[in-house]
């Protein structure tokens, strides 16, 4: 066994249930609530349209979910993982603190966490970057670029949100 093996593991179970949680928010499947529900959901917390919010997050989780379990396009799907749970992180679940059992930032946490560790590490061996023959593409530089443009994303889009609409009775 080598670190290839691990990193497969790795990018398969996160890249997977991150491509899953994508698919709830666009097609409402595995229990989702669709761009519909999801949209609702992020209207009600300030992320206005809904829908718009609803197709980019569910759009981002699906796309870098795939890319990381398949290994492409190195710190591209991480990036994008990671611009979205740190959204997430401050939107949803810092209220909570740090435990998901109180709504906390664990689990974005988590994500975001093994999103940047995989971007670092690179997709390994067992990869279609290695199969394709382009992994030397993905340079130090290149890979902090990538990071730092989801960061930027991510706090674009906090910047866009705006205080939730309190119904008065």
């Amino acid at each position: 066994m080598t670190p290839n093996e691990g990193l497969l593991i790795a990018r398969l179970v996160f890249g997977l249930v991150m491509a899953a949680h994508g698919a709830q928010k666009l097609f409402g499947w595995f229990g989702g609530y669709g761009i519909a529900g999801t949209g609702g959901y992020l209207e009600s917390i300030g992320f206005r349209p809904g829908r718009f919010f609803a197709l980019t997050s569910g759009f981002s989780e699906l796309a870098s979910g795939i890319l990381i379990a398949l290994g492409l396009f190195g710190p591209v799907g991480p990036a994008l993982m990671l611009s979205v749970m740190i959204v997430a992180a401050v939107s949803v679940h810092l209220k909570g603190g740090l435990f998901a059992q109180a709504g906390g930032i664990e689990v974005p946490l988590l994500y975001g966490t093994a999103a940047a560790a995989l971007a670092l590490t690179g997709p390994g061996t067992l990869s279609l970057d290695a199969l394709l023959g382009i992994t030397s593409i993905w340079t130090p530089a290149v890979i902090a670029a990538s990071l730092a443009v989801g960061i930027i994303g991510a706090i674009l889009t906090l910047g866009m949100r705006r205080q939730p609409e309190h119904v008065s009775a």
